[in-house]
C-alpha cells in the first residue's frame, strides 16, 4: 500500500537553513567515486519504481520525490516537493527529504539495522550524466537515511532524455521529463492513488505500527 504526499509550500525546503549554507554552496557533496564506496543497494526492479513514482506524482522540472521500499522492494510511501531555485547544499536538501520521511513514514531508529530503504527520484534540465547539484542530492540523501533510521538507496534522475539510475548504469527512455501522466504506469497496474498527505499519512503510521 503506497500513499503519496505532495508540499503544499515549495518555501518550506529553506526552513532550519543552516546560516552559512548561502555562503558555501555545494559545501556538502558526494562525488561518484563516494557514492559508488557507499554501498547502495541496487534496486530490483528500477523501472517499476520510476514508472510508478512518475505515475503517482507527475514529477517536473525541479520536482523531488523520496520513497521508502519494504524489505521485499515494494513502495510502501512516498512524498514529493518543488526545490527552490538557490545554490545546491547538501545540508539544506537533507532537511527537506528529513521533513518528509518524517511526514509519510515512521522513523526505523529502534532497529539494530534499517530494514526500509528510501530512494530518490529528481526531475531536472540537463543530461543524465553526474552534476554536483546531483552531489548534493545524494549527500541529502544518505544523511537523512542515518538520522530516519533508513538504508540509503538509488538516486536517479530523471531528464528529457529519461530515467537513469546514477552509479548502476541502469536507465530507459520512458518516462522522461515530458513524459505526459499516466504515460509511464506499467502494463496492467492499478490507476494511481491520489495525491494526498495528513489522514492518508496516518492510515500509513497505524499500518505500518502494527
Amino acid at each position: 500500500m503506497t500513499f503519496g504526499f505532495t508540499s503544499s509550500s515549495p518555501a518550506s525546503l529553506s526552513v532550519a537553513a543552516e546560516p552559512s549554507a548561502a555562503s558555501a554552496p555545494l559545501a556538502r557533496i558526494l562525488e561518484p567515486a563516494e557514492w559508488a564506496a557507499a554501498g547502495i543497494p541496487l534496486l530490483r526492479n528500477p523501472r517499476e519504481i520510476v514508472g510508478a513514482l512518475h505515475a503517482l506524482h507527475q514529477p517536473r522540472h525541479s520536482t523531488a520525490v523520496v520513497a521508502v521500499l519494504d524489505p521485499d522492494g515494494r513502495l510502501r510511501a512516498s512524498a514529493s516537493f518543488t526545490r527552490l531555485p538557490a545554490p545546491a547544499d547538501g545540508w539544506v536538501l537533507r532537511n527537506a527529504l528529513l521533513a518528509r520521511l518524517r511526514q509519510v513514514i515512521p522513523h526505523d531508529l529502534r532497529r539494530r539495522a534499517p530494514v526500509r530503504t528510501a530512494v530518490l527520484l529528481y526531475c531536472r534540465e540537463g543530461e543524465a550524466r553526474w552534476t554536483e547539484e546531483d552531489g548534493a542530492w545524494m549527500w541529502g540523501l544518505r544523511d537523512a537515511c542515518t538520522l530516519h533510521g533508513l538504508r540509503c538507496g538509488a538516486y536517479i534522475t530523471l531528464t528529457r532524455d529519461g530515467w537513469q539510475v546514477l552509479g548502476e548504469g541502469r536507465g530507459g527512455r520512458h518516462p522522461n521529463a515530458q513524459s505526459s501522466p499516466g504515460a509511464s504506469a506499467p502494463p496492467g497496474a492499478p490507476p494511481p492513488l491520489p495525491l494526498t498527505g495528513g489522514a492518508a499519512s496516518e492510515v500509513l503510521r497505524r499500518a505500518t505500527a502494527r
